[in-house]
């Protein structure tokens, strides 16, 4: 049988935009005192990209949209959910490089400051690691000393989340999925009332589970209500245009205007995620776009290795760090913001590129078995 064919060519696109958002935000490191108050860094790294980390909130609404979606066309094409298929095709795509990034943290990144004549000082539950947990652990014991294992927690709340969704999915008539959506955000932010702390908004995944849930909320309304659907065709160039400087105004002033009284913080992240959808939305269905992220076909193509930029980038930043260490004596300010920004993105594609055809490749093509659809 020929699988029925499911692509949202512009979503590759969004994806290596996230990830070069969190890279920017995790960029600029430096050793040397004397840099704390640098005015160019400090507008740089704060003003620039100090709400870089948006990125994973788009990767959690871009998750929650592509899946229900998938989700419930598969439903529609078998009459159910296939929820052991579902999380084997999840584990084949999530758990190869996921775990491989656990044991660099665990025992290569040890093994390598034991080698340059330092200790490590990890924090880090390994048990946290291994059942997907991590995010509960880095509220109680903060970052990892692995650099690398830092970014793990967002790919184990995801990972809670394709847990849980499908048999979520399952228990509802599609026409329904409403009440449990509704019932997961009113959660989300009563956990966030009674749980006022960045630590908890941040990686709580009560708190971060708001965010899937906006994207299946538009998946779902995209597939059961053609008028939303038709509305979303047919915006205007300026509701378009509204969007995306809501977004910009939000990436550049997300502190002074929602972090700053504990009534808005509730509703910090559902707002931010109703802004986040309508870009996903704009891009995969509306008409009168000012631009398409498929048409940047560079862009496009390196999104197609974004689980690996993300999950291995901190190898690359730290690569270029000893690099520029090596060949000049004295750090100075254009290493910090152009030399180990440039280098560390480099080794992070390359990096990436290997990762992607020599390790992830021949999981995804197992995946593929256990797909009811054809995704390119």
């Amino acid at each position: 049988m020929t699988k029925k064919k499911i692509y949202f060519e512009n979503l590759n696109g969004l994806r290596f935009l996230c990830f070069l958002s969190v890279f920017f935000y995790h960029s600029f490191y430096h050793d040397d005192p004397s840099f704390d108050g640098d005015v160019t860094l400090n507008f740089i790294e704060r003003n620039i990209f100090g709400n870089g980390n948006l990125g994973v909130n788009f990767f959690f609404v871009l998750s929650g949209f592509l899946i229900t979606y998938l989700l419930i066309e598969e439903r529609k094409l078998i009459g159910k959910i296939d929820i052991k298929n579902f999380w084997i095709r999840r584990l084949l795509r999530i758990w190869p490089l996921y775990f491989a990034c656990v044991a660099i943290g665990f025992i290569g990144f040890p093994i390598l400051k034991q080698l340059i004549g330092q200790t490590s000082n990890e924090t880090a539950s390994l048990l946290s690691f291994l059942t997907f947990t991590s995010n509960f652990d880095m509220i109680k014991n903060g970052l990892p000393d692995a650099s690398i294992l830092g970014v793990l927690w967002s790919i184990g709340v995801e990972e809670q989340f394709y847990l849980i969704w499908p048999i979520i999915l399952s228990l509802f008539p599609i026409k329904k999925y409403w009440i449990p959506f509704s019932i997961i955000i009113i959660a989300s932010l009563t956990f966030r009332h009674f749980n006022d702390s960045y630590m908890m908004n941040e990686y709580h995944t009560l708190s971060c589970i708001g965010d899937m849930t906006i994207g299946a909320f538009a998946a779902w309304g995209i597939i059961q209500h053609a008028t939303f659907k038709k509305t979303i065709t047919n915006l205007n160039k300026v509701s378009i245009a509204t969007i995306y400087i809501i977004f910009g105004l939000i990436y550049s002033f997300r502190d002074e205007v929602f972090l700053q009284n504990h009534s808005v913080r509730i509703f910090e992240r559902l707002f931010i995620a109703i802004i986040i959808i309508f870009i996903i939305l704009e891009q995969n269905y509306s008409k009168n776009s000012f631009f398409k992220m498929s048409s940047f076909k560079n862009i496009s193509k390196l999104g197609e290795i974004t689980y690996g930029l993300y999950s291995l980038h901190f190898i690359g930043i730290l690569i270029a760090i000893k690099i520029t260490n090596l060949i000049f004596e004295q750090e100075q300010l254009w290493h910090i913001i152009i030399l180990d920004t440039i280098l560390a993105f480099t080794f992070s594609i390359f990096i990436a590129k290997i990762s992607y055809h020599y390790f992830e490749k021949p999981f995804l093509r197992i995946k593929e078995k256990f797909s009811y659809f054809k995704m390119k």
